[in-house]
């Protein structure tokens, strides 16, 4: 039976593939019991492979973990399963959890009094299990978020798993949340309980099935350092970090270390990563200047140095990542894992002359500065900004970064973009919103401007109202009194 062939009031995604899971029970209860029923049930009914044991062909293992209760690292699977289990690969985790509803309002409501104080106080913060300076990282996560951005990642030290689900219920399932490394938290509402775990199944098989493109490749020969020092784009990129970062644009980066104290396990999860990314072209280099993967080591968006770039010129064949090429004289870190979406999105757009405004001849894409960053938007002034839509499924079933997924969400709402295939359309800026995750910004070429200031201009002048909450799922933006969209969520 094909995975399409079951019939859902969402639309969903056609590349969704078949899944091999195993059930590892942890720590249990008997609403996880009856939920874990549930769900490995729906994969069966989907055409999935339920397995008793992981083994090299488990692309899910899906485990149990009390909420509330820190979870020691010999006992988390994510870092023992392979051992444990002999695998040659290391499959994905998701942990199921349960919270009663009181319970769970309680320490929302606790999160929600304990940003609001200035200065924090780190006695608010203090749970079992995390790190001595950890309060500072939920601080800023609930800023970013809200409380239950804070509470996610309390969750996520605890049962030392980046995707929970949490069961929200007490005799009966009321809600799930799906949490994330990017700090997603969308929801699975109880309308009847065979919609509940159909939805949670399809949300963990769209998550899988997206394959990650962050397999760089390096080509051609080194760019000379003089001719590097010549160009201007490395100061704009400079100028531009420092912009956004004076409007509060990126995040501090998330330190897992300063959240909870585990072993390094590079190939189960970096030790940090950084949020955001952004990228211009330079027409000299014929390629995007862009910042480099906060995942290989610190990187403060908002104070770039050129160690901190890398140049893109390219897509693999088979996209599973960019086509860079190093600079001499310097350090050459791998782009940012949006680097593929980054450069493939120029590929259905037109490409415009450059002419004596611009002191260079050349051929370039449309589009001349690209801003990705977890943040929503909250309104826009039509006049000089388009907003472009993703296809349906993406909001109701969302992917994450670094993916062949979002990419082409990311490369098919900026093709359908007026403003971007009409080089001569007014409006200078183009965004979308990918739910869970955050919003894409793209300008074009403004004479008399450089990169990225367009869009730091339009923030200051709100045409693009950014703010720190991002939708979870549908969303739409409706005229406002001001004449500006203004964002609704469901």
């Amino acid at each position: 039976m094909s995975l399409n062939e079951f019939t859902t009031a969402k639309p969903t995604h056609p590349w969704l593939r078949r899944m091999h899971i195993a059930f590892v029970s942890g720590p249990t209860f008997p609403l996880l019991e009856e939920v874990a029923s549930g769900l490995l049930h729906h994969f069966r009914l989907r055409g999935h492979q339920v397995q008793t044991t992981p083994d090299d062909h488990t692309d899910v293992i899906l485990t149990t973990a009390p909420f509330g209760e820190p979870l020691g690292w010999r006992q988390a699977l994510i870092f023992t399963a392979r051992k444990r289990f002999n695998l040659t690969h290391t499959p994905a985790f998701y942990t199921l959890m349960q919270v009663r509803p009181e319970e769970f309002q309680r320490l929302l409501d606790h999160f929600r009094a304990a940003l609001a104080k200035e200065p924090l106080d780190p006695a608010d913060y203090a749970f079992p299990g995390l790190a001595p300076q950890a309060h500072r990282v939920l601080f800023e996560q609930g800023r970013r978020g809200g409380p239950i951005l804070a509470l996610e990642r309390l969750v996520q030290a605890q049962a030392k798993s980046i995707h929970i689900i949490l069961v929200v219920g007490a005799d009966r399932p009321l809600v799930a949340y799906h949490f994330d490394l990017v700090g997603a938290h969308p929801s699975s509402e109880v309308e009847d309980l065979e919609s509940f775990y159909d939805d949670i199944v399809l949300r963990t098989v769209t998550t899988i099935s997206a394959r990650e493109v962050t397999q760089h490749k390096v080509v051609g020969e080194p760019i000379p350092y003089a001719l590097w020092q010549r160009l201007s784009t490395p100061t704009a990129m400079r100028v531009a970090g420092q912009q956004l970062g004076e409007r509060n644009f990126f995040t501090e980066m998330v330190r897992i270390a300063d959240l909870v104290q585990v072993p390094a396990v590079t190939d189960v999860i970096a030790s940090q990563y950084s949020e955001g990314c952004f990228a211009t072209w330079d027409p000299t280099l014929g390629a995007l200047v862009a910042t480099v993967t906060g995942s290989a080591r610190p990187v403060d968006k908002g104070s770039i140095t050129d160690e901190d770039l890398a140049v893109i010129v390219g897509v693999r064949p088979d996209g599973s990542g960019a086509l860079t090429r190093h600079v001499e004289g310097k350090r050459n870190d791998p782009p940012s894992s949006e680097a593929a979406e980054m450069m493939d999105m120029d590929r259905p757009l037109p490409t415009i002359t450059l002419g004596p405004a611009w002191n260079v001849t050349a051929q370039v894409p449309v589009a001349r500065s690209k801003l990705h960053g977890h943040r929503g938007m909250a309104a826009y002034d039509p006049r000089r900004v388009e907003y472009v839509p993703l296809e349906p499924a993406y909001y109701h079933y969302p992917v994450s970064c670094a993916t062949d997924a979002q990419a082409r969400a990311v490369k098919g709402a900026f093709a359908r973009s007026e403003a971007m295939q009409n080089p001569d359309d007014p409006r200078q800026v183009v965004f979308t919103v990918l739910p869970c995750h955050g919003v894409v910004i793209v300008e074009k070429w403004v004479p008399g401007t450089v990169p990225f200031q367009v869009i730091w201009e339009y923030m200051d002048a709100s045409y693009l109202q950014v703010e720190n909450l991002i939708p979870q799922g549908t969303m739409e933006y409706v005229r406002g009194p001001d004449g500006r969209m203004v964002l609704q969520t469901a």
